[in-house]
């Protein structure tokens, strides 16, 4: 049995999966606010109460936002600030054993999409989070990258690829500059170009809407967040190209995106021909605890 824990800022969901990937049991409860004491404890509570409940010792993945620092062993870059520079895996450990394993929380989404999901058959895979934040994950011959630094797949905080003059300095991010990917490619930023272009006040999903039923201006919105999707996402065919690049998060429910961005992306990746696949998610929302699972298991 592998147990996979979701870390995230207002749940905490973990899995119990077979050697197969088939799901066993599958628990949440609610993160607590800016307490990183108590939601270490919650954590060690679903792995005691998985473990009692089937009888035996698991291996145990978590996704966590941000970043583990390989020097200090500390959580950096992540949105739920409570647990930046916090010994998170060590901590957890104390609790729980030497079984954890810690990694950011769209490397385990791109994980389970590479493992059994959507980029199943290839190799290699760049799985993508578009959602409140934007983040990405690089897997390659079915084992994650973390890079020397821990932030490998990190592409949310690059800049804008080929900024038009009226995308720049471009919004201010989190973390501490302007104009990174996150700002315009988020579920916020959505919303928030569409409201600055005049469409009002507007979900990700009622711009999507507006615009299947011909309002123009959740039209051009939808178009301008392609064009940006795909400037970003050449760039980082430019450098991994991988075979299928997975999508996940609110914002990749619309399906706009699976046939317009590669028309897109074609004029700003640096090859005649592009043979990438633009895909959803096949695990969705469960891709990143399923992903955290098998990261255990990766490990033992």
């Amino acid at each position: 049995m592998d147990i996979g824990i979701d870390l995230g800022g207002t749940k905490i969901e973990a899995v119990a999966l077979e050697d197969g990937g088939g799901e066993i049991e599958r628990l949440r409860v609610a993160t607590p606010r800016g307490d990183y004491a108590e939601t270490i404890t919650a954590v060690a509570g679903l792995v005691e109460r998985l473990e009692e409940n089937h009888g035996t010792a698991a291996s145990i993945g978590v996704g966590s936002p941000g970043a583990i620092d390989r020097r200090s062993g500390t959580v950096k870059n992540a949105n739920s600030v409570a647990l930046n520079g916090q010994p998170l895996g060590a901590d957890l450990r104390q609790l729980v054993g030497d079984r954890v394993v810690i990694a950011n929380d769209a490397d385990c989404f791109a994980l389970s999409e590479a493992r059994d999901g959507a980029g199943a058959e290839s190799d290699p895979v760049f799985g993508v989070i578009l959602g409140t934040g934007v983040g990405g994950g690089v897997v390659v011959a079915g084992h994650l990258v973390a890079g020397v630094n821990g932030i490998a797949g990190e592409w949310g905080h690059l800049p804008l690829q080929w900024a038009r003059p009226s995308e720049l300095p471009g919004p201010p991010c989190y973390c501490g500059r302007s104009g990174c990917v996150e700002t315009f490619l988020s579920g916020p930023g959505l919303e928030r170009d569409h409201a600055a272009a005049g469409g009002g006040r507007s979900s990700a999903a009622e711009i999507a809407s507006a615009a299947a039923a011909g309002d123009a201006a959740a039209t051009a919105s939808l178009e301008r967040y392609a064009d940006r999707l795909a400037r970003s996402l050449a760039a980082v065919i430019n450098v991994v190209d991988p075979e299928t690049i997975v999508l996940g998060g609110g914002v990749t429910n619309i399906m706009y995106w699976y046939d317009r961005v590669p028309e897109l992306w074609a004029r700003y990746v640096f090859s005649d021909t592009v043979v990438t696949r633009l895909v959803p998610a096949v695990h969705g929302d469960s891709s990143g605890v399923r992903g955290a699972a098998w990261l255990g298991a990766s490990r033992r």
